[in-house]
């Protein structure tokens, strides 16, 4: 696959207490916060966010890290300069401070920028909320940002942080206690579904995290597990990007209706919930 050149994505910037960042968007209706993996926005990132948009959404991407568009794998541009790029991703991500890779029991901060970014999103876009998904080291982004009424649809695509290189740290994620406690009211008062996505033999994702996270929210956690022999088989990589490197898309695909999965419950929550006589976003009429 080739670098994508962003046609068809409006680009602009957002800004929150000083941090301005980039935002990439795509399509009209509800909006859906899509915040990338690691190396950042590649194509395929921007594949699943079409789809986002022809459900009738509006995918908004930020770049929090990467060149979105570029292709990081060795065929576009040969071994030496694909893993050049992963590692300066990856070496952003842990020297900043907005970036909590291993601790446990603390958001990253880079979620406020985040929150204020689906407000700002669900008053440009209006409907009845916002959805999120997050990859990889940022899937517990969309979970920690459940905290805001605003975001209706949280997915957590086979959610890394913090890296399982302890058993404890494999039976936690990087949300805080008061964070994933207001996340729990809300699945037990609101009916709130969270929807995580792994594949059993990641390696990132151990099983232990789904059962921690089972264990916190109850029936409003959601878990699609799929078997490793289930992944693109073309993918350079051992099973683990859901939605992205890793999908098949193709019907019967088990990757394909978990695919479907997630589309349905941004239908669900922002555009059913979106028909005629439901209640205005804030700020509109």
């Amino acid at each position: 696959m080739a670098d994508h050149d962003l046609t068809g994505f409006e680009q602009g910037t957002f800004t929150y207490e000083g941090t301005e960042r980039r935002v990439l968007r795509r399509g009209s209706g509800p909006a859906v916060i899509v915040i990338a993996e690691i190396p950042g926005i590649t194509p395929k990132v921007l594949e699943f966010a079409d789809r986002v948009a022809a459900i009738g959404c509006t995918a908004v991407l930020p770049v929090l890290f990467g060149r979105p568009g570029r292709d990081p794998h060795p065929d576009a541009r040969g071994k030496l300069g694909a893993a050049g790029y992963v590692n300066s991703s990856i070496l952003k991500v842990c020297v900043s401070r907005e970036f909590t890779v291993l601790a446990t029991g603390r958001s990253s901060k880079v979620v406020s920028w985040l929150r204020a970014l689906a407000a700002e999103e669900h008053e440009r876009c209006g409907g009845p909320g916002v959805g999120a998904v997050g990859m990889c080291l940022t899937g517990g982004f969309a979970l920690a940002m459940a905290t805001d009424p605003r975001l209706l649809a949280p997915v957590l695509s086979q959610p890394s942080l913090p890296l399982p290189v302890t058993a404890g740290r494999s039976r936690t994620i990087d949300v805080s206690p008061e964070e994933l406690a207001v996340v729990r009211g809300r699945c037990e008062r609101e009916g709130l579904q969270v929807l995580g996505l792994r594949f059993r033999g990641d390696k990132f994702v151990p099983e232990d995290r789904f059962a921690f996270l089972t264990r916190q929210l109850g029936d409003g956690f959601v878990a699609v597990e799929l078997d490793d022999d289930t992944a693109n088989p073309d993918s350079l990589m051992p099973a683990h990007s859901v939605l992205t490197e890793h999908l098949v898309d193709s019907p019967g695909e088990a990757t394909r209706a978990a695919l479907d999965q997630v589309l349905d419950l941004f239908r669900s929550r922002l555009l059913d919930e979106a028909l005629p006589g439901s209640a205005p976003a804030p700020g509109r009429s």
